[in-house]
């Protein structure tokens, strides 16, 4: 019998199916990731591997998903294509991003995290992770120049599997070993006499959290437990997480309360008073725990960490976890012997060993939210004060963002080329009137990534696309939280008038 089979260019498939590349690896509507395009998606992945990283066939490739609907469908189909290519899948069940790709980089294997992270749960996404962790831009466009062969026989007139793989027993050395990771380096009353609030809500992470802390000496005590998919977005907090905390907060049983998105991999972390921390102020105080000095950090990321003067080097670089690598391993070649990364959505990377004492922490170049809470909760008790005087501590500056949903991205696009075209004086003018009146006269423009603005009121103004969803976004930063949130709800509402 002859079996037809159809050849695919990735680079055509993702414009056909709508699930394209973004900063976090691919994304698209959950009806539209359909099992032919994941299948796909992941031999291409596969074939760059083999042509780049010399991978050979036989090994393993961990698999792992977030508790959307979607994700075991799609965690199937990421196995089909695994297994067809020869490997074998090692599926690590319902655990944190953070965690597949530390097993990864620990086996020295391929990981594959299915998960939309913030985003609704209509959509859903997949990580891809080298044997050496997270994907590049490079990798990005080995994946998307690939074309690979798809047998008609396996796929109904839909995209989904005639035959639906049967996901092996869960791996469960993946998890033990990320819990391992943080509970055989900090000490057994590192967070003892520390009362904590676990925001669970559909955080695939949840359990995960609970049980590194309360080894590590905290009470703990989850929160808002949820068995349908919340979109909680660390960089854009929903009103009704934000005054859950707050009411929590105003309790005054917790020391902190701590949460993170789907994927587990972009903390959360609220003060003794449910006020939710900014992820770039986080970020700045955990580099200051690890006693870094060489921080890469996005554009849009609050300037306090210029100006509390604690590192040697900051590096500014494009929003996305593949640029910020990126500027962490040119750090490590330079000769920094503590490099760190962080993201305005609060995910906290790390390029360099940590050591204290005869433990070694070894470095977790990818978005990670256990890190962060740790750092933030044992220093506070270094410092002897709350987590609010930690954040007093640094100079008062304050970042807000929000975003506009189902803004689709060559519209926003297309409305930041009318306002900047390389031309100060004429870029100037336009800027000026439409924000001049909100902020004052502009100063300095630049499009590292999107439009951002500077005025001599010393406010910014920061205009980008999403790069995983129909969103347009406004990131702003003031020297007062009052004026950043004023400040960003004016700016929405010029944005909205550009639908």
């Amino acid at each position: 019998m002859v079996i037809m089979s159809k050849l695919y260019k990735i680079e055509d498939l993702m414009e056909e199916s709508g699930v394209k590349f973004g900063t976090s690896g691919a994304r698209g509507l959950a009806d539209a990731m359909t099992d032919a395009v994941c299948y796909a998606y992941t031999i291409a992945f596969l074939q760059h591997l083999e042509q780049t990283e010399n991978i050979s066939t036989g090994s393993k490739v961990a698999i792992a998903g977030d508790l959307r609907p979607s994700s075991p469908r799609i965690c199937a189909a990421v196995a089909q294509a695994v297994s067809d290519k020869g490997y074998v899948p090692s599926y690590c069940g319902e655990i944190p991003s953070p965690a597949v790709a530390y097993y990864g980089l620990i086996e020295k294997i391929p990981s594959v995290m299915v998960t939309g992270s913030h985003i609704p749960d209509d959509r859903n996404g997949i990580k891809y992770n080298t044997p050496l962790g997270e994907i590049l831009k490079e990798d990005e466009q080995g994946i998307r120049a690939q074309q690979v062969e798809v047998s008609d026989e396996q796929f109904n007139i839909d995209g989904s599997l005639i035959k639906p793989f049967a996901l092996p027993e869960v791996n469960a050395v993946a998890e033990e070993l990320y819990i391992k990771r943080y509970t055989d380096f900090f000490s057994v009353d590192t967070l003892a006499d520390l009362s904590l609030g676990v925001y669970e809500h559909s955080c695939v992470g949840r359990d995960v959290l609970k049980k590194i802390y309360l080894v590590l000496g905290a009470n703990v005590e989850g929160l808002g437990r949820s068995e349908k998919f919340i979109p909680v977005d660390t960089e854009a907090i929903r009103p009704e997480d934000s005054a859950l905390a707050v009411e929590w907060g105003s309790t005054g049983k917790y020391d902190a309360i701590l949460s993170a998105d789907g994927d587990c991999d972009r903390p959360l972390i609220a003060d003794e008073r449910g006020h939710w921390l900014r992820g770039d102020v986080a970020g700045i105080l955990c580099a200051q725990h690890l006693g870094a000095d060489a921080v890469a950090t996005p554009v849009s990321c609050n300037t306090a960490v210029e100006l509390c003067e604690s590192f040697d080097s900051v590096v500014r670089t494009r929003i996305g976890s593949p640029y910020v690598i990126a500027a962490m391993k040119e750090a490590s070649v330079k000769g920094a012997e503590m490099v760190v990364g962080y993201e305005a959505n609060g995910g906290f990377l790390t390029n360099s060993v940590t050591k204290v004492d005869d433990k070694t922490l070894e470095a977790l170049p990818t978005r990670d939210a256990v890190i962060l809470h740790i750092a933030l909760l044992a220093e506070s008790k270094k410092r002897r004060c709350k987590v609010s005087q930690l954040v007093e501590s640094l100079p008062a500056r304050y970042t807000t963002s929000n975003r506009l949903k189902e803004f689709p991205t060559e519209k926003s696009k297309a409305k930041l080329a009318e306002i900047f075209s390389g031309d100060f004086e004429a870029d100037k003018s336009i800027i000026e009137g439409t924000f001049g009146a909100l902020s004052g006269n502009v100063t300095a423009i630049n499009n590292i990534d999107g439009v951002r603005i500077n005025f001599d009121s010393g406010e910014v103004v920061h205009l980008r696309p999403s790069g995983n969803a129909p969103e347009f976004r406004c990131y702003n930063e003031a020297d007062s939280e009052e004026r950043a949130l004023e400040l960003n709800e004016l700016c929405i509402s010029v944005m909205k008038d550009w639908r």
